[in-house]
């Protein structure tokens, strides 16, 4: 069993309101100081079996396929 971490998170540029809610948010609750706040996503997949070079390009097309949306979004792998 293979165990893998994925995070999705929005390309620069991309403009982001759920993290300017949450920045907003944040210095409401008197957390001052706090900029540049961007949300994202986190997959957590177990794949079976022992071949990592496999399980990588798996999960690589997991997220071109489904799990990212390529055009406004980046993915990073990592395999534990």
């Amino acid at each position: 069993m293979i165990k893998a971490r994925i995070v999705v998170t929005l390309k620069n540029g991309v403009l982001d309101p759920q993290g300017k809610a949450i920045e907003g948010a944040l210095g409401t609750l008197g957390f001052d100081g706090v900029s540049g706040v961007r949300q994202g996503k986190v997959f957590d997949v177990e794949v079976d079996g022992a071949d990592r070079a496999k399980a990588e390009a798996d999960l690589k097309a997991m997220c071109e396929k489904l799990l990212a949306n390529t055009v406004i979004e980046n993915y990073a792998i990592e395999l534990a």
